[in-house]
């Protein structure tokens, strides 16, 4: 049960607060014609002012703890924090979140003025492009006002009657969170499957669906990752499960109208390092069992007409041998780095011979293109690929080696990637765009015509305009000479003299690209002036694997100091200036942001830091801890002592310093299964200890929510107009 924070508590904790905190927020009085009477009344209202106590923050009690490795002994003093069920933890919570509240006070006018604007950029009611699958176009709906998605389709053609399989608004009644994921309808189009999750940890309850009679069946699978996939006769499905620490890593099979608890296991990972999944080929010939690690991965198969057959290795895990699979015809065909084709290639295999010294080269391995991804049809490979840091989409026909092209985008930065493509048998490629300008868009290429159209673009309300805004992609030159790619976006006219607030993100982890795409949301920003710029530092694979693996283990820390030498570049050329430069970025980039501060807090005005990843060699340290077991090939395995110095050198918590730092708003949530909630809650209570100046340091937990927020579509918004607000205000902007 959570605790209220008592005005007994609220006095003691709140207190005078430090001078110049407020300086931008002061409101002006009302205009009259005596200059006398606004001399009162402005004199009045500064008496007032200097009178009222204005807040104080939270202090958490130290409670030293030693944590020692390798003969090395840390002390943390706010170990403590990690006690979830603790009322004392919760009180603390709350009372910074009553803080924060208190010290963006007089920004709520403006948090409500950019939560009605960004909601408001909205199209209440909404439809997804349907796609076709089996007989059935599928489609998600949105009704005006409501926060959830309405999953629906129609029977052979767009004007017959719709069937709703999910109304999540109403199966989200009487819940404060609420997410249905992983849609799967069985082969003969009268089962549906699909996951729920109602605490924001992810995990979820699979259940099932009678779509001819609208039904829900008594059949309930809890603790899975929401997905389940349908064998060929219409009453078996496959899903996985999670261990205490959220790791996939057991697949069972279920048959519709018996208990769970009869469920038979079919696989079980039992390397910690590893996670499991299951899915079905697009052929719908084969199910397919993955196990993947950061840097190995291991297939099985097996005949999806068979349930109760036995799942056979198509090659066993090597470690640094890397694949992923799918099926046409009498092959397989397998992206892969073997042969140490870093950027990855295409190969195939026969579905009898299936092991790596079978596998023949379709697509060879290229130095300056990574292989992403591919899409297989009747009569065509579609490729998604990287080069240079942008997407390209490449078409193949199977019979014609010389009908080999590129669809052309014609913009300098931009996103584009395969979409939803379930039939097999089409000549139709659903693919996804946007820029930094361009909304998002959904495209339909014909492969054989090369001619495209569009279905739906992203309406933005209201009287945006893209001739507005201009786009541009600029490169920093890092210490070591490395170029770092940098998308910028900003309103047309702005002078390049260094007096222009710029925000700017990066993630930098895990190989995730950051692709310049549309937001309508931060149009809030670049109509007041903001440019917006990411950083496309190393860790991320926008560039290629190489950027990946130059960013991650023993070589974390360039991506640090290329955001730096990106930050200092766009200062350079006087997009920004220190005083006006922030920086954002959450989860593995709210690490980055926390190790950012400590190396040059001179640099920005402000930070957000969302759900930052920050405690590292504790977290890293403690295999109890969701995820962290298949985070050792990212990190490193801070039980060895190289990777323990080496992290312990960068962790923003252990590297804290007695310094002046930036004002910072750091974000979590409680339930949170990703980064643990008492993260950011041990950084800020440390940062608070021991730096030297009066900038503000903001935590804000979401009591109900876990790593992607508020489940609404447009309750998340409120915390981005929070963010939004706590940077204008920074810059003297409260309108």
């Amino acid at each position: 049960m959570k605790k209220q924070l008592s005005v007994v508590s609220a006095a003691v904790l709140f207190a005078a607060a430090p001078i110049g905190l407020l300086s931008s927020c002061s409101s002006s009085s009302t205009a009259t014609s005596s200059t006398e009477t606004t001399e009162q009344a402005t004199t009045a209202q500064a008496a007032e002012t200097a009178a009222a106590p204005t807040p104080q923050p939270p202090k958490a009690k130290k409670i030293p703890k030693e944590l020692t490795q390798h003969g090395d002994t840390r002390i943390d003093n706010y170990y403590w924090l990690n006690e979830r069920e603790n009322p004392e933890v919760i009180s603390y919570l709350e009372a910074e979140n009553a803080y924060t509240q208190q010290m963006l006070s007089h920004t709520e006018e403006l948090q409500n003025k950019l939560y009605e604007e960004i909601v408001g950029r909205i199209q209440q009611k909404d439809e997804s492009v349907p796609f076709k699958d089996n007989g059935y176009w599928y489609y998600t709906r949105y009704e005006e006002g409501k926060e959830y998605p309405i999953f629906s389709r129609k029977k052979g053609a767009l004007t017959a009657a719709e069937e709703v399989m999910v109304n999540a608004n109403d199966r989200a009644k009487g819940h404060s969170y609420y997410a249905a994921v992983g849609m799967n309808v069985s082969p003969n189009n009268r089962l549906l499957a699909f996951g729920e999750d109602t605490v924001s940890r992810r995990k979820y309850t699979i259940r099932f669906k009678d779509l001819s009679t609208g039904q829900l069946l008594p059949d309930r699978i809890p603790n899975t990752t929401g997905g389940a996939v349908w064998a060929n006769d219409n009453k078996t499905v496959f899903y996985s499960v999670k261990d205490p620490s959220l790791r996939s890593y057991k697949i069972f099979k279920h048959t519709i109208g018996t208990p769970a608890t009869q469920d038979k296991e079919v696989y079980h990972e039992a390397d910690e390092t590893f996670s499991t999944f299951i899915y079905k080929t697009k052929s719908d010939k084969y199910l397919i069992i993955g196990s993947g690690s950061t840097l190995s991965n291991e297939y099985r198969y097996l005949d999806a007409s068979t349930p109760n057959g036995t799942f056979k290795v198509i090659q066993p895990r090597e470690r640094g041998l890397e694949y992923s699979v799918d099926h046409f015809g009498d092959k397989f065909y397998i992206v892969t780095n073997k042969d140490g084709a870093t950027n990855f290639k295409l190969m195939q295999t026969p579905v009898t011979k299936t092991g790596k010294a079978n596998w023949k080269d379709v697509i060879p391995h290229r130095e300056d293109v990574l292989l992403e991804g591919i899409e297989i049809f009747k009569d065509y490979l579609t490729l998604q690929e990287r080069k240079n840091g942008l997407t390209q989409i490449r078409i193949k026909k199977w019979n014609d080696p010389k009908a080999d092209y590129y669809i052309d985008f014609g913009e300098e930065a931009y996103t584009a990637y395969i979409s939803v493509n379930p039939d097999f048998d089409s000549d139709i490629l659903r693919y996804e765009y946007s820029s930094l300008t361009t909304p998002s868009s959904t495209y339909d290429y014909n492969m054989q015509t090369k001619q495209k159209e569009l279905k739906k673009r992203q309406e933005v309300v209201g009287d945006f305009n893209p001739d507005n805004y201009e786009a541009k992609r600029i490169y920093a030159t890092a210490d070591d000479g490395t170029k770092i790619p940098i998308s910028l976006v900003y309103r047309k006219g702005i002078k390049l003299d260094g007096s222009n607030p710029l925000l700017q993100y990066a993630y930098g982890s895990y190989g995730s690209s950051t692709n310049p795409g549309f937001s309508s949301v931060r149009l809030s920003l670049l109509d007041r002036g903001f440019v917006y710029a990411i950083a496309h530092i190393r860790g991320g694979q926008e560039m290629g694997r190489k950027w990946y693996e130059e960013g991650k283990m023993l070589k974390k820390k360039n991506t640090f100091t290329d955001f730096i030498d990106a930050s200092e570049f766009l200062i350079e050329q006087k997009y920004t200036s220190p005083e006006k430069l922030f920086a954002q970025g959450g989860s593995a980039g709210g690490l980055l942001m926390g190790a950012v501060v400590n190396m040059r807090p001179d640099l920005y005005k402000g930070v957000i830091a969302a759900v930052p990843f920050v405690d590292v060699v504790t977290t890293m340290l403690d295999t109890s801890i969701p995820l962290t077991t298949g985070e050792f090939d990212e990190w490193g395995n801070p039980a060895q002592k190289e990777y323990y110095d080496y992290m312990l050198s960068y962790s923003p918590y252990d590297n804290v310093k007695a310094q002046d730092y930036p004002h910072l708003l750091v974000t979590t949530g409680l339930h949170d299964s990703q980064v643990q909630y008492w993260e950011p809650a041990k950084w800020v209570a440390k940062l608070r200890d021991i730096k030297t100046d009066n900038n503000m340091i903001l935590l804000h937990t979401n009591m109900e929510a876990g790593h992607g927020g508020a489940s609404g579509r447009f309750q998340r918004y409120k915390e981005t107009a929070l963010q939004y607000a706590f940077l204008l205000n920074l810059v003297n902007q409260n309108q």
